[in-house]
């Protein structure tokens, strides 16, 4: 019996079983189906690093990625500065390792920023110092400058975006202020001292040795007509003498102008003059120094900006005419400004020495393109031009997938105008950044395929195109189409296919019933364990009444076969051996039952 209640138990559980190893089974097979790959970080940074430069002096600075081993084909980022400490001269992007530009290099001294988000097409750039563009900056203050990154990203060139970027390494400069060097001094002028400071006895005093904070360079031209000079006084000078004029080599005269160690004059007119200085002593005037200083506040000449497209509205490149003269400093440079329209256009600023200067490549529409015209002082005039740039025709894609599956290459058809290049753009959704995959050509009749080498990541994408021609000449966007990436069917019959929502809806339903069904099963084993053992009780006490009745049975029955009160001696006998056997067999019987009740325990 005992073995007979264990085969039933077993028999309820043992069909539930595979159930739960199949779903184990499912379940982790799911989960492996999109693993995390691993990619190599990559890093934006600035070259140089580190170094010390002079108040007034300009300097570049070149931003540089390395891709870590990995392809890769764009980058985007925010640079900020302090506005305090210098300010950018010019952006240019001679040498970088990108062709495209979704934000041409920008920069704001007003807000101290730098912005930028370029690329290039696949296969993408490899290396450790691909050059992005250079920064010519211009000291303004003694002390500590950084320029740091604020935001950043480096996509690979897998066909997904990924972005790769592992650190943004900014720079920190050390400026100084502008050392003074003054030239040796004749014997015959600036002979030795005495340990006090005084003129050697019997000598008149030497010339002077002047200096300027304002006017540092005598050869260089300033645009402050406020000079200001200085000098030191030996101990015993008596008198000062000074003048300022056009003449190199005039005599300030003998009269004393004060005992004084500076001078400073306001609202000197443009021109070449002099500061003639000498000292007196006991002995008489010393020998006069002449210091040149060079004033223009004068901007050059006004003038006008031409821009000639060839004759060509599609012309992306129009070139820039313009020339102008300055009748003191002379001219120094021309720098170039052109601005998109909206908030986010590029920028592009050059310095140039000569023109006529043709604009890089830009998208259609408009642009204000400013000429500014600086001599040697640092004034300039400024002269400005608006250019219109018109697209060509933007392509069309006629077919595309509505749906792709992780893994499937992103195959397109479409129309353009003939033997133009069609450029391909994909953006995420609820991105900013759109990233070029790949071109493609149209043949005579304007037709053109594509087929992506790299397989997208699961999401929602925009695609679209646009096409551009031999001079480099661009279109309008086409329309922007889009495309689901999702994980692949899992079973297909035929036409019919079953795809991941469906298999887990499934799934879920199996498990929910296999739920049910092991409760259910659970709860009818306890039910039918309870009523067992209620059972076995009352028929443990039905079993322990009856053989009671039958003992008192027998007894009454041995004494009604002999008509006789009492048993006889024989009668106890067969009595007592009835007894044995009852007592036998109730005992067993209890022992049975008692073993049925351990097992449903």
């Amino acid at each position: 019996m005992k073995n007979k209640n264990r085969e039933n138990l077993k028999k309820n559980y043992i069909f539930y079983f595979p159930l739960f190893i199949f779903c184990l089974f499912l379940l982790s097979s799911f989960s492996l189906l999109n693993p995390d790959i691993a990619r190599a970080a990559t890093s934006l940074y600035l070259v140089p690093a580190t170094g010390t430069y002079t108040v007034g002096n300009t300097f570049l600075i070149e931003l540089r990625v390395n891709s870590g081993g990995e392809p890769i084909n764009a980058a985007d980022g925010t640079l900020v500065f302090d506005v305090d400490d210098f300010s950018v001269q010019s952006i240019t992007k001679e040498g970088s390792i990108f062709v495209l530009w979704v934000q041409e290099p920008t920069f704001s001294n007003s807000l101290g920023t730098i912005s930028f988000a370029g690329g290039k097409p696949s296969p993408g750039y490899t290396g450790s110092a691909g050059i992005i563009f250079h920064i010519l900056v211009k000291a303004k203050t003694a002390g500590t400058a950084n320029i740091t990154f604020a935001a950043g990203s480096v996509l690979a060139d897998d066909g997904k975006g990924t972005n790769v970027l592992g650190s943004m390494k900014g720079a920190n400069y050390a400026f100084v202020a502008r050392e003074i060097t003054v030239p040796p001094a004749a014997p015959e002028e600036y002979g030795p001292t005495t340990p006090s400071g005084q003129t050697p006895a019997g000598q008149t005093p030497f010339a002077p040795v002047v200096s300027s904070p304002t006017h540092p360079d005598e050869n260089k031209w300033y645009s402050n007509d406020n000079p200001e000079f200085s000098w030191k006084l030996p101990s015993d000078v008596s008198g000062v003498s000074l003048m300022l004029n056009e003449k190199s080599t005039s005599n300030p005269g003998s009269i004393s102008d004060g005992l004084m160690e500076s001078k400073k004059y306001e609202n000197v007119e443009d021109g070449s003059w002099y500061l003639h200085v000498k000292f007196r002593n006991q002995y008489g005037w010393g020998t006069i120094t002449h210091r040149k200083v060079l004033i223009d506040t004068e901007p050059p000449e006004p003038f006008e900006v031409t821009a000639d497209n060839g004759g060509d509205p599609l012309n992306p490149s129009p070139v820039l005419t313009f020339k102008t003269t300055d009748g003191l400093s002379g001219m120094d440079y021309y720098e170039v400004k052109v601005t998109g329209e909206g908030e986010e256009a590029p920028v592009i600023v050059e310095k140039i020495d000569v023109a006529p200067y043709k604009i890089p490549v830009q998208t259609p529409g408009k642009y204000n393109v400013e000429v500014r015209a600086f001599d040697k002082a640092g004034n300039y005039a400024l002269a400005s031009v608006q250019i219109e740039i018109s697209p060509i025709q933007a392509p069309v894609i006629t077919k595309y997938p509505k749906r792709l599956n992780i893994g499937q290459a992103l195959d397109l058809e479409g129309e353009s105008l003939p033997d133009l290049t069609n450029i391909i753009f994909i953006q995420e959704k609820n991105q900013k950044t759109a990233t070029s995959v790949g071109e493609t050509s149209a043949n005579e009749n304007g037709k053109w395929t594509f087929s992506s080498t790299k397989t997208l990541e699961k999401g929602e994408y925009f695609i679209w195109a646009v096409s551009r021609n031999e001079k480099g000449a661009r279109s309008l966007p086409s329309e922007r189409v889009q495309v689901s990436v999702g994980l692949p069917p899992f079973l297909q019959f035929g036409k019919i296919v079953i795809d991941y929502l469906t298999i887990m809806v499934t799934f879920i339903v199996l498990i929910g019933a296999a739920i049910v069904v092991i409760f259910y099963g659970w709860y009818r084993i306890v039910m039918w364990r309870k009523r067992v053992r209620l059972e076995t009780k009352e028929l443990a006490q039905a079993i322990s009444a009856a053989f009671k009745a039958l003992r008192e049975e027998v007894e009454e029955q041995i004494e009604y076969l002999d008509e006789k009160p009492g048993l006889t001696k024989s009668e106890r006998e067969v009595r007592d051996k009835l007894k044995q056997a009852l007592e036998i067999a109730e005992g067993f019987v209890s022992k049975e039952l008692k073993d049925v009740e351990r097992e449903l325990e």
